[in-house]
């Protein structure tokens, strides 16, 4: 059910029904070496075009439709299967008469599929029929949000058609994201993102897909043939983005045991356009798809994913990585910050000695947790202690202060910098939220300049009075 204030998008193409016969093999038919299957039940699911729907309304959006059906009792099925989901416009299919809704019937024994059978019409519609498509686009895109494109060459998305679909998604100035069944892209120029498997990818543009480096090359071959960004689903090796001016995001797939692919990219594509519609990045919208397409291979057929099993995929990815609290270099901290900030994940940075853990410590971290997801922990070593604190100074040294740092809950990651100030460690990092004691005002902070200048804030927290490791050392030595 759509959300309350939830954001609308607009999906365009081509409207399948998905149904299942399913039953029981246990011989083989006297009449033909064909297996008997003993009927056990029917189900209708919505695919293609639909689908995509289906699975951005489970994400909490509004959604309008738009397609072709026809005048039968398959739309009427396809119109009962969607009314799972309250958020879902139907007012803007075209029926028509002269067409089948497409169906796709899988024959399966357990989660065997023994066959298919597709009923459907694949011709250009007719000049009437894409009169109505493009009327239906020029009044549904209006306050979209992301406008999408969901295309399996089924004849709905004609040239006429898509070029109305992304000009009006242009003059709204939102996304346009394009599922491709084309053999190039070109008919897609103006659209924001085009999003091809490995196979239409090496299709389009004749160049392998078998490394990173041979997917982003190829990307960016396939971008100039339409003017956009690129998003490569590549199964088991997971996705990559191409963006204009070169850079490229590769995201690895999050392992799953695989029972059906059928409809995974129909559920990273509404996974995408939702997460784009609610204002994050594109780069945070591909980890969202990325974990919301290695939920759905776990199911059985064409399938949605919810908000709570996608919220729990994702946690489950910010999980990844080091152990809690672990000590780490810079450079493997700055890779896994980058990889939390692109799931969506705001990175909270503190910094200080913490010679003898106390409770003004655990406080200031505590409220340095709360200001983001993530919190990370710079230390400053041995020396950098004793030049700040004296020859007497660390009690503990560097590793037994990061081991104790790193065991507390509340901590993430821990780093060490040997210089004086944090400066160069929160500009190596790139943290969203800077949080210092309110001891200090916003203009004394080191680093506050760096994170500010990156969209990010300083958080000035309150301190615990008549507490420091200073005064902990004094009483034990009298």
């Amino acid at each position: 059910m759509a959300q309350e204030g939830a954001q609308r998008i607009v999906v365009i193409g081509d409207v399948m029904v998905d149904r299942y016969i399913t039953g029981s093999v246990s011989r083989i038919s006297p009449e033909a070496p064909v297996p008997v299957l003993v009927h056990g039940a029917e189900r209708i699911v919505p695919g293609g075009a639909a689908n995509v729907a289906a699975n951005a309304a489970a994400l909490g959006a509004q959604v309008t439709l738009i397609g072709l059906v026809g005048r039968d009792a398959e739309a009427d099925r396809l119109a009962g299967a969607l009314d799972e989901w309250p958020g879902i416009d139907l007012s803007r299919l075209v029926r028509d008469a002269a067409r089948p809704t497409i169906t796709k019937t899988r024959v399966m024994s357990g989660r065997q599929q023994i066959v298919r059978i597709d009923a459907e019409n694949s011709t250009p519609p007719s000049a009437e029929a894409e009169a109505a498509l493009i009327e239906a686009v020029r009044i549904a895109t209006r306050g979209a949000k992301v406008v999408v494109l969901s295309d399996y060459a089924k004849g709905v998305l004609s040239d006429r058609v898509i070029a109305a679909a992304i000009a009006a998604g242009q003059a709204e100035g939102v996304p346009i994201i394009v599922d491709p069944k084309r053999r190039t892209f070109e008919a897609y120029r103006g659209a924001s993102l085009v999003t091809p498997n490995r196979l239409e990818l090496v299709a389009a543009t004749g160049l392998p897909d078998t490394s990173d480096e041979q997917a982003a090359a190829a990307a960016a071959v396939a971008a100039a043939q339409f003017g956009g960004d690129v998003l490569v689903t590549r199964s088991e090796k997971g996705m990559t983005l191409w963006r204009q001016g070169g850079r490229v995001l590769h995201v690895p797939t999050q392992a799953r045991e695989v029972f059906d692919v059928s409809g995974a990219g129909d559920t990273a594509l509404a996974a995408l356009a939702v997460t784009l519609a609610s204002g994050e990045a594109l780069e945070t919208a591909v980890h969202v798809a990325n974990a919301a397409a290695a939920v759905v291979v776990g199911k059985l057929g064409t399938a949605v994913v919810t908000r709570a099993e996608l919220t729990a995929a994702l946690e489950a990815a910010l999980m990844d990585g080091p152990r809690q609290g672990a000590l780490v270099s810079w450079e493997e901290a700055a890779r896994i910050i980058s990889s939390w900030q692109d799931a969506g994940a705001r990175v909270v940075f503190t910094n200080g000695c913490f010679d003898l853990v106390h409770p003004g410590h655990i406080s200031l971290l505590e409220a340095a947790a709360r200001e983001g997801d993530k919190l990370v922990v710079a230390l400053n070593t041995d020396a950098s202690v004793r030049r700040l604190k004296g020859a007497t100074r660390p009690v503990q040294d560097e590793a037994a202060r990061a081991r104790v740092m790193g065991a507390l809950r509340c901590v993430d990651l821990v780093v060490l910098f040997d210089e004086d100030t944090p400066l160069e460690v929160i500009t190596a990092l790139g943290p969203d939220v800077l949080v210092k004691g309110a001891d200090y005002r916003e203009d004394q902070v080191v680093g506050g300049d760096v994170v500010k200048a990156r969209g990010g804030r300083v958080a000035l927290v309150p301190l615990v009075e008549g507490r420091s490791t200073s005064a902990l050392v004094a009483r034990a030595r009298s």
